[in-house]
């Protein structure tokens, strides 16, 4: 039976401005007496909730969503990840692109699996993106703050072997929930004439992303170290950067899970 829902949508174009204006990326939470202060039961329902009820592609629902509770080993992850946080916030979770279950349904139904590797990955990922930003708003909405870790990737093999994930999964990202316990600054996004295209791409012009790359700079401002957002980008992207060094580990998962 299709549950009924109340009409709760109706909010005005100012409202959902000043909601997601309202975002922020909190790494640091609220603790009592040194330990995590967990979300209520009936708040952790509401946020996985929400996250089921994301979209997904072809009715799939290829993601799973690892909450990791035991405090030994949301420490380890923390230390693996680099993302201290993973151990200090209300709640911690992990986020998966998932194939594996899939498989075991259509052996259920008694067919083989096709041949879809690259497709596959391309819609779990989706789907794992749709759930956790899904969990995510609602818990914004209950009050929290969090944070996706993209620092999964430092050390993949070990975290995959930690969350014991069978052939077919691959985490995606960690994201964390809580209460914030810092005044995290506002962040600029690109100007929207460079993100959002009619009809067809358009390519902007030198002066334009200059101008843009300017009005990104307090995104990489670090206590009084004026921000360079050029730097922060090369820091990541550039040869020999962050994304470089997870490059091996990544595929040499991928490979392990069956899914390169």
């Amino acid at each position: 039976m299709p549950e009924t829902v109340p009409d709760t949508r109706a909010l005005t174009p100012q409202q959902v401005r000043d909601f997601f204006g309202a975002h922020r990326t909190v790494r640091q939470y609220r603790t009592q007496d040194g330990q995590p202060i967990p979300l209520p039961e009936d708040h952790l329902d509401a946020v996985l909730y929400a996250a089921q009820r994301a979209p997904t592609h072809s009715t799939s629902q290829l993601y799973s969503i690892i909450q990791v509770q035991d405090p030994a080993q949301r420490a380890e992850l923390a230390e693996l990840a680099g993302n201290a946080h993973i151990a200090t916030a209300g709640a911690a979770f992990v986020l998966c692109a998932d194939l594996h279950r899939i498989g075991q349904i259509l052996a259920l139904d008694g067919t083989a699996v096709g041949d879809w590797a690259d497709v596959a990955n391309h819609f779990a990922v989706g789907d794992a993106v749709m759930a956790g930003q899904n969990l995510l708003t609602a818990a914004e909405m209950l009050g929290y703050q969090g944070c996706w870790i993209g620092g999964v990737l430092n050390n993949l093999p070990q975290i995959a072997e930690v969350l014991e994930l069978p052939a077919g999964v691959l985490p995606f990202s960690a994201l964390t929930i809580g209460l914030p316990d810092e005044q995290a600054p506002y962040r600029p996004r690109l100007h929207r004439e460079v993100v959002v295209h009619t009809d067809r791409y358009r390519l902007p012009e030198r002066a334009e992303m200059e101008a843009n790359i300017e009005h990104m700079n307090p995104i990489a401002a670090r206590g009084d170290r004026p921000g360079d957002w050029a730097r922060l980008l090369r820091m990541y992207w550039g040869a020999g950067g962050a994304m470089e060094k997870r490059q091996p580990d990544l595929q040499a998962v991928k490979r392990r899970q069956g899914l390169g």
